[in-house]
């Protein structure tokens, strides 16, 4: 593959430290959630996975959309992150969901969401490494 564009981001200190940007759009305070006994003062790797995810799979839903004559302009994408204990290390699981105009029916909104799943390069990256659950509501 010949690559159209390349992000470039740095971070040190890992899950405590800060997350850069080549170009200086992103400079973030990093830091572990509550939830797993960090302070929770910054933001961590899980949101800036989940918000890369969901923007990626909303252009590949309006490609599929586009492709299909079926207007998803006003479809959101949440795309939830989960980190936990895979044996002796750590895995993720998301959950990607899909909120649909009211105009797009169950069926096709279905097919398109499916789509969407197999053009999305996040979908491709993950596909067989990580559960992905596709909610359309």
């Amino acid at each position: 593959m010949d690559a159209l564009y390349t992000a470039v981001a740095t971070a040190t200190h890992g899950r405590e430290g800060r997350a850069v940007s080549s170009d200086g759009k992103i400079d973030l305070a990093l830091a572990m959630p509550v939830e797993l006994g960090g302070n929770g003062q910054g933001t961590n790797p899980e949101q800036l996975f989940a918000a890369g995810y969901a923007a990626c799979f909303g252009s590949a839903l309006g490609l599929v959309g586009r492709q299909a004559k079926v207007d998803v302009s006003d479809a959101a994408v949440t795309a939830e992150v989960g980190i936990g204990k895979e044996g002796e290390s750590f895995g993720l699981k998301v959950t990607l969901r899909v909120e649909l105009p009211d105009t797009v029916d169950e069926e096709t909104g279905r097919k398109l969401v499916e789509g969407a799943h197999q053009v999305c390069p996040y979908s491709k990256a993950t596909r067989g490494n990580i559960e992905v659950d596709l909610v359309i509501e």
